[in-house]
């Protein structure tokens, strides 16, 4: 039960991402992120349960506005699920103050289940049913400069 409790409130918060398309749904490359590249982030999502489904990488202004609000998102970045650690590097437009969410669709049907997707949030912010699982926007936002930013995220799981 005390999982359930936890891991509730991330579901919850990651549902509220929504479908709408506001920014640009870009792929994975890597060579962004290189030595001399920049601004941008390079995602680093640890923890990932199993090879099934999709993961969803999404970048938000670090702004209250914003965060997590539906349409709301810079980027996304959508890739096959793969257990264990996975690199992401997801383009800013200038150096500032972002915020990333990380979404595991286990069986790849792009709903929420509550009961098998994983999610988490850039700085790692303890998530609880109090707050519905959507961290304050202070608690997940991170300076990103002039080069390449790294960041990491473990993921979350009921």
């Amino acid at each position: 039960m005390k999982r359930f409790i936890a891991a509730f409130p991330i579901a919850a918060a990651l549902a509220l991402t929504g479908t709408a398309s506001a920014g640009s749904v870009i792929s994975n490359d890597l060579s962004r992120c290189a030595s001399g590249q920049g601004p941008a982030v390079k995602v680093v999502v640890s923890g990932v349960k199993s090879s099934t489904g999709k993961m969803r990488v999404q970048s938000y202004p670090a702004t209250k506005t914003a965060w997590l609000a539906k349409g709301r998102w810079l980027h996304r970045i959508e890739s096959s699920a793969r257990a264990g650690t996975m690199s992401f590097c997801v383009p800013v437009g200038a150096v500032g103050n972002y915020a990333i969410a990380v979404r595991h669709d286990k069986n790849g049907n792009g709903s929420t289940d509550i009961s098998a997707d994983g999610g988490g949030f850039s700085n790692n912010p303890s998530i609880n049913i109090l707050n519905l699982g959507k961290p304050a926007v202070g608690k997940v936002s991170f300076y990103a400069g002039s080069g390449v930013t790294t960041i990491n995220i473990n993921m979350k799981y009921m």
